[in-house]
């Protein structure tokens, strides 16, 4: 059976357009990869949960803080190339980034060396422009970005 994820897409009016809060993935796999290998802050939820509740848990897990309030917008479910599902959701509003810090997993590391390392799920995260996310994100998740375009009414 697939996983399934709840994402949280921050998103922004900067200078240089609108603007979303991505986050590049932790841990030896991603440390030397920058395009598609960012993601939107989620994580996976069990049946029962609510979505929209799991992506807020997820977001303050992963970026070491809650988001900010404001009236979520369903941005809609995509699958990503490992066939997991990613329903995502959108808040309009800031989120400082002077105070992140991510929760960490464990993994045996380098492989069979039988040593259990510590690594950051997320490592760092960046205010970045749609185009700029179109880039770094991984494909499975770009579609979002048009969803939320839709809805906004313009990248800039």
């Amino acid at each position: 059976m697939p996983k399934t994820s709840a994402a949280l897409l921050l998103f922004r009016h900067g200078t240089d357009g609108l603007e979303v809060l991505i986050a590049h993935m932790g841990g030896p796999f991603w440390a030397r990869k920058d395009a598609g290998a960012w993601s939107i802050p989620k994580g996976e939820y069990t049946d029962g949960e609510e979505p929209l509740a799991a992506a807020r848990r997820e977001f303050a897990e992963e970026m070491g803080s809650p988001p900010p309030g404001g009236e979520p917008v369903a941005l809609g479910t995509v699958r990503q190339s490992g066939g997991k599902t990613v329903t995502t959701f959108a808040v309009e509003g800031d989120f400082d980034l002077a105070g992140f810090r991510s929760n960490t997993f464990e993994l045996e590391w380098p492989r069979g060396s039988g040593r259990m390392r510590e690594f950051p799920e997320v490592d760092r995260a960046e205010w970045v422009p749609v185009a700029v996310a179109r880039e770094k994100l991984v494909k499975g998740q770009v579609p979002v970005l048009d969803a939320l375009v839709g809805h906004v009414g313009s990248d800039t």
